[in-house]
């Protein structure tokens, strides 16, 4: 991420602004991996969020809340004993590494005046958060590193704060730019980008690639002036008063960098960075909820994929069981004339059924032929009797299979977190998820959403489409609740022939529809199925009273009479709305 020295520099300038002289008024500690402090400064309520997450690791103002475990963690009761009453003296950066300071005072139980640091070190997954007391000796941190685990330095309580060394030099300290071409020039990397991050601190990426392309720079041949080009913009952002961050692509994610602006709000940058990193969360979120999802449904489809081919694999045996029935007859009509105890493989008879030509029956040897009569009887009504559970079985698994390809649909055309719950709680009513959920982190109690009614989860994509209101459920419970409870009798109902899709309804009103509307309407149930990429949709429609819902069936299943089919095209559903 971009989220370098440079970027921090500036969030601790903005943080200046408004938090000193503020007080320290909450402590929250949301997971493991962020703190909240609330602060009181200037009449004004600022929260100030630090994470140390090995992805997102920052800190900024926010506006944000998060929920807070039942119980606190206890590094966040520690953070209460010490720093809640205290006031924010200063807040500072070393050099442009991604480590900020804030050095704290206040009162300690014995009313003596006292000194505390909150260090917070933004290193990918070296991040930490650190308080030290007024000697700069640890009272605790966030996560507990020592030199036995592979880490350069002790970070534990009782040991002295060291700050973690590199063998970079500092750009802030350089004189001139003679010294920084000097030092460039000299580094064994032709390309100027990791030249530079290997050589100074506090620079990323996605910043000097963007200052390159701005500046019209090459990445490899770069001569002394554009050196010298790069070195004074680089001054100028680090001195300039005002500056902002932009959105920016690098290796096609979405990322952001820090430049000169001709006017910047006091809190610019923390105020982009809080936007942009509570989008981020949200959509890592929902894709990390839908994904685990996903992994359940998918491997319950597996199962049931594999239980399917044994099943036809059995009925292909049951296949056969009229010709072990063709063997125990001919081998039975035959015996007179055959040896009881002869010992082959096989035998050859005449078959009676197709004009006494001859057939090859396979014999065992090791028992009588009569005994193997016998045994293709056996066979032949253990297979009858087995044909008809195996049907059975078969269309049992084929509707399971139906139905977890239907969430699977539901999934994939999700878009928040509220479509996800919906979902969630289907699965979670039906016994195929019992014991999966349960064992599952997916089922935790702040995932778990809670259960509303069914009007309240009811909120179906709603379209006006030539004065008539059209309604498209978005998943299998809102497709039941939407034709079963919320049409009307005399409403239109339609839904993609043979393929997975939501269930659509046209509000008639009791009118005559004209075909023109049917076609818009189906258009839409096209494109709301698994065949929207397709260019020829079949969709059946029907009046909503002749669709019925059978005794047990599966959420969003339902079969209906009385219908007719039109073909569309998905892609005109566009052209509806547009109209």
């Amino acid at each position: 991420m971009a989220f370098d020295g440079i970027v921090l520099r500036q969030v601790a300038k903005e943080l200046n602004t408004c938090l000193l002289n503020g007080k320290v008024t909450k402590v929250y500690e949301p997971n493991k991996n962020e703190i909240l402090l609330g602060i009181y400064s200037n009449g004004k309520n600022y929260l100030l969020n630090i994470c140390i997450n090995p992805v997102n690791y920052r800190i900024h103002i926010t506006s944000s809340t998060k929920p807070n475990p039942n119980n606190a963690f206890n590094f966040c009761m520690l953070l209460r004993k010490h720093l809640i009453g205290m006031h924010i003296k200063s807040i500072y950066n070393y050099d442009l590494e991604r480590i900020i300071i804030i050095e704290l005072e206040g009162f300690n139980e014995l009313n003596d005046l006292t000194t505390k640091k909150l260090i917070i070190e933004l290193m990918g997954k070296h991040s930490n958060v650190i308080l030290l007391n007024e000697n700069d000796i640890i009272i605790d941190s966030l996560r507990h590193l020592d030199t036995y685990t592979h880490s350069t330095r002790d970070i534990l309580p009782a040991h002295k704060y060291v700050l973690p060394s590199n063998n970079k030099i500092s750009f802030i300290n350089l004189t001139s730019f003679s010294e920084f071409y000097n030092t460039v020039i000299n580094a064994e990397n032709s390309n100027i980008i990791d030249t530079i991050i290997n050589t100074f601190t506090g620079f990323s990426k996605p910043f000097l690639q963007y200052l390159l392309e701005k500046l019209h720079l090459s990445t490899n041949a770069i001569n002394k002036n554009d050196l010298e080009i790069l070195y004074n913009y680089i001054k100028n952002i680090i001195n300039s008063p005002f500056l902002c961050c932009l959105p920016y692509k690098y290796n096609n994610k979405n990322d952001y960098i820090i430049d000169i602006a001709e006017e910047a709000d006091t809190l610019e940058v923390n105020s982009f960075i809080d936007t942009f990193y509570s989008t981020k969360e949200l959509e890592d979120g929902f894709k990390n909820y839908r994904n685990n999802i996903l992994k359940l449904i998918l491997a319950e489809l597996k199962k049931y994929t594999k239980r399917l081919s044994n099943i036809n694999q059995k009925l292909e045996e049951c296949n056969k069981m009229d010709t072990y029935k063709l063997y125990g007859e001919l081998i039975t009509a035959n015996l007179y004339k055959i040896n009881n105890n002869i010992n082959v493989d096989s035998i050859e008879l005449e078959n009676y059924y197709d004009n006494n030509n001859l057939i090859k029956i396979p014999l065992d040897k090791t028992i009588s032929v009569s005994y193997n009569a016998k045994k293709y009887f056996k066979k032949y009504n253990k297979l009858k009797n087995a044909l008809q559970i195996v049907n059975l079985q078969k269309k049992d698994t084929s509707v399971q299979i139906d139905y977890l390809e239907s969430i699977i649909y539901e999934l994939e055309n999700a878009k928040t977190i509220e479509d996800i719950n919906l979902i969630y709680e289907e699965i979670s009513e039906n016994i195929l998820f019992k014991n999966t959920l349960s064992n599952s982190k997916t089922s935790s109690k702040k995932n778990t959403p809670k259960k509303k009614n069914k009007e309240e989860s009811f909120s179906p994509f709603v379209y006006t489409i030539d004065d008539y209101t059209v309604y498209v459920g978005k998943n299998n419970k809102q497709n039941d609740y939407l034709t079963l409870k919320f049409a009307h009798k005399n409403d239109l109902w339609f839904h993609t022939k043979d393929v997975h899709g939501s269930h659509v309804v046209l509000r008639t009103n009791g009118n005559e529809i004209e075909q023109d509307l049917i076609n818009k309407c189906a258009s839409l149930a096209a494109f709301y199925s698994k065949a929207s990429s397709s260019s020829n949709v079949a969709v059946d429609y029907t009046f909503v009273r002749y669709v019925k819902k059978p005794s047990s069936a599966k959420p969003g299943m339902v079969i209906y009479t009385n219908y007719s089919t039109v073909n569309v095209h998905p892609n005109d559903y566009i052209k509806l709305i547009k109209n």
